[in-house]
């Protein structure tokens, strides 16, 4: 594998996480990973959690909706990603929040925005995470975001390699 390049640095100043990870795959196969939920389940979550989407709607006002599922099954925690603007192939944003069972968000959520490009055969995501809260941002660290996170992306370099 070459040198890809991964970056995570958090800003106090502006409440946001910036995330720059770069994969050994074509834009568009990496833009599918990120929106098509036959695959997203297949790394969205760090080892031994698995992604769990119970319907996903791909669209500016649509959702998806989801479950961190445990090793022995047990679906701990929900997660809503209501998806506020699309440009096809190279960029989406997304608001983010913790929910309940029954789809009921725990806010102030977090905004995402993703921006894909490719060169050389090497598609760079770039990950902007603003949140309203300084008190939340510094939460979703302490809670281990960047080693979760850093998993997770890991599982999609895996699974990538596979898809090709």
């Amino acid at each position: 594998m070459s040198n890809l390049q991964f970056d995570f640095t958090v800003d106090k100043s502006t409440k946001t996480v910036f995330i720059k990870r770069q994969f050994e795959a074509e834009q568009s196969l990496v833009w599918d990973a990120f929106t098509k939920q036959e695959i997203l389940d297949q790394w969205w979550a760090p080892k031994p959690y698995t992604s769990k989407t119970v319907k996903m709607d791909f669209k500016v006002g649509g959702r998806r909706f989801y479950a961190m599922v445990s090793a022995d099954g047990k679906e701990i925690g929900w997660h809503i990603q209501d998806y506020t603007s699309i440009s096809p192939k190279t960029n989406f944003k997304f608001l983010s929040a913790f929910a309940d069972k029954d789809e009921n968000p725990f806010l102030p959520g977090s905004n995402w925005d993703l921006t894909f490009s490719e060169s050389n055969g090497i598609t760079e995501v770039n990950i902007s995470i603003y949140n309203d809260s300084l008190e939340r941002m510094e939460k979703m660290i302490e809670m281990g975001f960047k080693e979760g996170f850093t998993a997770t992306l890991n599982e999609l370099t895996n699974l990538l390699e596979t898809l090709q």
